[in-house]
């Protein structure tokens, strides 16, 4: 990055060549920003989703934060990491509100720290995180029983959203007028459910906001959504809008689905692209009202087609809290002139968050290396293994969290008591079972390495998962050498026509051998 420090030690030649590198020293210096952005949340295979594929819609707010509760807001205080605005068809809470604010890091990953994000996701550590954040932030909120134990209470969607799903966010620098502008607006209207979804459904609200930073910014696409607003035209039509005005510094951030045991998410789609490509839904059209196969095929290719992802490789940047690394590439000690090697520069940063093809590639060759090292140290019996490690989380064990929202999960029948740390501040502690952390590491980098790129998380993210694998690696190898040594019940000595047995093995360690030996999974 270019900061005044590098305009010191280079002499430019020129006011021009002066006045450019300052411009460009403005733009590559740290800053403390403000932003809002558009998130796109992608679909989930439940209720209308299954027909639609439209997703969800919220709202970033980098500067503002719940006041007390979550269906108030103000300004954040410093430290403060931002929020995620949202509605949906019902919260679920005592009073109908219309939208809650929670803040960012428990929006992406149900706790307010992103080194205690879980590494894995379960319906059962979702349900635990759901838990602590009602008795947390929604104690005065969520008293009657539908709203503590109902599925269908929506305040569970804003708490650990990456654990059931990917989103992108499509962010636009605001000022702090604007901000204040907001929460006036907000806090004095009623917070009154009025969701329907033909008008006033997750997508218009998120309209609403935006009206309120830059009027008629983000719209419907009435022609690919068949006159309903939709999450993907909502975040198409933010970055039209922001290719037309540079100074809004677009960018577009990604969280990727934490592997783990709960459904896959995919791609969110418009009106007419869900018709292109869903046989489902074309053939009954084609069918019954052929006529319209051409116009839906014309209106999806010409004016509809909108790719997240490729948004985010050419706009890629981890300014949020809750990404791995704010940080940006460093880049040289002097700054250039040369437009050409400016855009470079750019490319070097989205490539240090995205990641190249080699790169990926080399890491999938250093994991292929690692797996075979875990299979001879007897961490794993094979390579197929590491996909039902993710598959037996729930079984025969309990999550439990500690007071920073960090996850356990708990064994039962071991003696002494034997427990594994799930979230990335405790996987590695002291009393988190080393062989058993290193497995849930490797099964969860075998599932990044193997995602599609809207389902994988940043290079950044990775790097960061890296190093924690490398971290535990000998620990893992160590404790599984040491349940090795542990004696195991000896054979019948039929020479002497009696039966010896060596010392009684631990339950895990016997686990371990059946495992070895084509038994039941290592995780109970």
């Amino acid at each position: 990055m270019f900061g005044l420090e590098s305009l010191c030690r280079k002499t430019l030649r020129g006011s021009v060549a002066l006045l450019f590198g300052l411009v460009l020293a403005g733009l590559f210096a740290p800053q403390v920003r403000a932003d809002a952005g558009v998130v796109l949340n992608e679909s989930l295979d439940t209720s209308v989703a299954r027909i639609t594929g439209a997703g969800h819609s919220a709202v970033y707010l980098s500067r503002i934060c719940p006041d007390s509760s979550p269906v108030r807001m103000r300004l954040c205080r410093p430290g403060e990491q931002g929020s995620i605005l949202s509605n949906y068809t019902t919260l679920g809470e005592d009073q109908p509100y219309e939208w809650n604010i929670v803040p960012l890091s428990v929006y992406l990953y149900g706790v307010e720290d992103p080194s205690d994000r879980p590494l894995v996701g379960s319906k059962a550590i979702k349900a635990a995180l759901e838990e602590r954040y009602r008795d947390k932030y929604l104690a005065a909120l969520c008293t009657v029983e539908r709203c503590r134990t109902g599925t269908r209470a929506e305040w569970r969607e804003m708490v650990g959203a990456t654990l059931e799903r990917s989103l992108y966010m499509f962010v636009v620098k605001t000022s702090v007028e604007q901000d204040r502008a907001l929460i006036a607006t907000f806090n004095s209207l009623p917070n009154v459910n009025r969701f329907n979804g033909m008008t006033r459904n997750c997508a218009d609200f998120t309209r609403r906001v935006f009206d309120v930073y830059y009027p008629g910014a983000v719209k419907p696409d009435y022609l690919n959504d068949f006159f309903i607003t939709t999450p993907k035209a909502v975040a198409r039509s933010l970055t039209l809008y922001a290719e037309k005005h540079p100074e809004s510094e677009f960018r577009v951030l990604h969280f990727s689905q934490v592997p783990g045991t709960i459904k896959r998410s995919s791609e969110c789609r418009s009106g007419t692209e869900q018709l292109y490509h869903s046989k489902k839904l074309v053939i009954p059209l084609a069918v019954f009202a052929w006529q319209g196969v051409p116009a839906v095929t014309a209106a999806y290719l010409i004016t509809g087609h909108f790719n997240p992802e490729h948004q985010f490789e050419t706009h890629a940047s981890a300014e949020a809290t809750g990404s791995a690394n704010s940080e940006g590439p460093e880049i040289g000690g002097g700054f250039t002139v040369s437009v050409q090697e400016l855009a470079a520069e750019g490319s070097l940063e989205r490539e240090t968050i995205v990641g190249t093809k080699d790169e990926w590639n080399q890491y999938q060759a250093q994991f292929d290396a690692t797996v075979d090292e875990a299979i001879q140290g007897e961490v794993i019996p094979d390579r197929m293994y590491l996909k039902r490690v993710l598959k037996k989380l729930g079984e025969s064990s309990t999550i439990s969290v500690d007071a920073n929202g960090a996850l356990w999960m708990n064994f039962s029948g071991e003696e002494p008591p034997l427990r594994v740390g799930i979230s990335a501040s405790n996987v590695f502690a002291p009393d988190s079972d080393g062989q058993y952390a290193y497995q849930i590491m490797l099964a969860r980098m075998e599932d990044e390495l193997k995602s599609p790129k809207h389902s994988r998380e940043t290079m950044l993210d990775f790097k960061q998962d890296w190093t924690l694998l490398a971290n535990i690696r000998g620990r893992g190898l160590q404790t599984a050498a040491e349940r090795r040594a542990q004696p195991q019940p000896a054979a019948a000595d039929s020479s002497k026509g009696g039966t010896a047995f060596a010392a009684p093995a631990s339950s895990a360690a016997s686990r371990i051998q059946s495992v070895a030996h084509g038994g039941d999974s290592l995780l109970p």
